[in-house]
């Protein structure tokens, strides 16, 4: 893949074809996310189904980011595969533009702290640490974080850290070398 490239038709296919797919994971993570929270209350660990599934409601941004390594690329593909939600209903309606505005935009902080330049384990350990930091804060204030003592906050950033780093870094990098591969990404 090269490092850097132009905004073409190829591009914009691929990003739409990323964002539904992962709109419709988006969507269907919302039915794990209520059955995780069934499971988790009686346990007074509500919280974690939200940080648990984070990862998978960010992965849209670091795999556009990733394959297309063009600035702004991660960005877009979280908003639209945030779209791709709700316009399939996804139980949080209009509100995940929102969510998918914070997730992007963490996501391509990461790509744009290493200047679009380089694209390795690192890069994507970044993206997944500023995705995480700009999540977190986000729900510090909309979901009431800032209400849970330090150690229910550190073990909720935890997870929410791993699981970022499993879908947004572990998975990015399977994919795309499955697609170096296979040489679909050549030109």
């Amino acid at each position: 893949m090269n490092n850097r490239q132009r905004w073409s038709l190829r591009n914009i296919i691929l990003i739409a074809l990323i964002a539904i797919f992962c709109g419709v994971i988006f969507w269907g993570a919302g039915f794990l996310y209520t059955g995780l929270t069934v499971m988790l209350t009686p346990l007074g660990m509500a919280p974690f189904a939200n940080d648990i599934l984070m990862g998978l409601w960010c992965l849209a941004g670091p795999l556009t980011g990733y394959l297309i390594r063009i600035p702004g690329s991660a960005f877009l593909g979280e908003f639209l595969g945030s779209a791709v939600e709700v316009f399939l209903g996804g139980q949080w309606g209009a509100s995940a533009f929102i969510s998918g505005i914070v997730q992007g935009f963490g996501s391509e902080l990461g790509f744009t702290m290493t200047g679009y330049k380089r694209y390795n384990w690192g890069t994507l350990l970044l993206s997944c640490l500023t995705t995480t930091i700009v999540t977190y804060l986000w729900d510090w204030f909309r979901s009431g974080y800032n209400q849970y003592g330090l150690l229910m906050n550190l073990g909720l950033f935890a997870t929410r850290f791993i699981s970022t780093f499993v879908f947004g870094g572990v998975l990015t990098k399977l994919i795309a070398n499955l697609l170096d591969r296979s040489q679909v990404m050549d030109n």
